[in-house]
């Protein structure tokens, strides 16, 4: 009888995989790779905030909503920067310098709030955040990544012909009387509330992978867009699904097995090119 936990992290995972193998392709094509690893450091940065006001009002579920709402103010911040006039490198290396020291000025306050409150651990938290916990999936969990996935999907796909507009002729919309700043601000959105919804699932670091490699190996093997975005879902499905497979019968963390599965796969095509 398969355990209902591994039932739930596969569940979750299909959901993961829909909403990380859409996006990666997007991110490849508009060259985000660097705004991305922005985008879950601030991600960090507001699970660490969230956690400290979490400790202080005696409420922990609200970790995960500061999480999202500096996020999106990182993504937002960033994209206002671009809009004056700076380029998207030197927009992201500003945010992401200050997010860096915020979160290591935050980590400091958090261990003090902690040390005054020892009955409550939090470290499990923040060890979730870094390596993921899919394996640790309540109901209520499940249901959540679920329906927030849901709702982010539905927007992706309506807005993703658009999306991939804006990635190759962004002039071209401009002149059709689109809105391409609205366009990336929206994107950058959708980015940071994906990687709010499944990084206590997936973990921080092998998200800045799962994120970026799918779609970059598509990009590599196919220069038809309908088979670079089916390849980037297939790969991240498969790794998803092995990963979660492996890690339940040699009992590892599954984030590890994915980074070095699609690591290793980038890495072999890479020499083959």
């Amino acid at each position: 009888m398969i355990p209902e936990y591994l039932i739930r992290a596969l569940m979750a995972s299909v959901m993961i995989s829909l909403l990380l193998g859409l996006l990666s392709p997007l991110i490849n094509m508009k060259g985000l790779a660097f705004l991305t690893h922005a985008t879950f450091h601030s991600l960090l940065f507001g699970a660490v905030l969230g956690m400290i006001i979490g400790l202080l009002i005696g409420e922990m579920g609200i970790m995960i909503w500061i999480a999202l709402i500096v996020t999106v103010f990182a993504v937002i911040l960033i994209a206002h920067l671009e809009d004056k006039g700076l380029s998207s490198d030197t927009a992201v290396g500003i945010v992401s310098s200050i997010v860096a020291g915020l979160t290591v000025l935050s980590f400091g306050v958090l261990y003090k709030v902690m040390a005054s409150r020892p009955y409550i651990a939090v470290s499990q938290s923040i060890v979730a955040y870094l390596t993921g916990e899919v394996f640790l999936l309540s109901i209520n969990d499940l249901l959540g990544l679920m329906f927030g996935g849901l709702l982010i999907l539905f927007l992706l796909l309506i807005l993703y012909r658009d999306f991939l507009y804006v990635s190759f002729d962004p002039e071209g919309v401009e002149s059709y009387g689109g809105n391409v700043r609205a366009y990336l601000i929206l994107l950058y959105i959708i980015v940071g509330s994906i990687g709010a919804l499944v990084v206590k699932t997936v973990g921080l670091i092998t998200l800045q992978v799962i994120a970026v490699l799918p779609g970059a190996i598509a990009l590599m093997r196919s220069e038809n867009l309908k088979s670079i975005i089916a390849l980037s879902l297939g790969i991240t499905m498969g790794v998803e699904m092995v990963s979660i497979i492996l890690a339940y019968f040699i009992d590892i963390p599954p984030s590890g097995i994915a980074t070095i599965i699609l690591g290793t796969i980038y890495g072999v095509f890479t020499f083959k090119k």
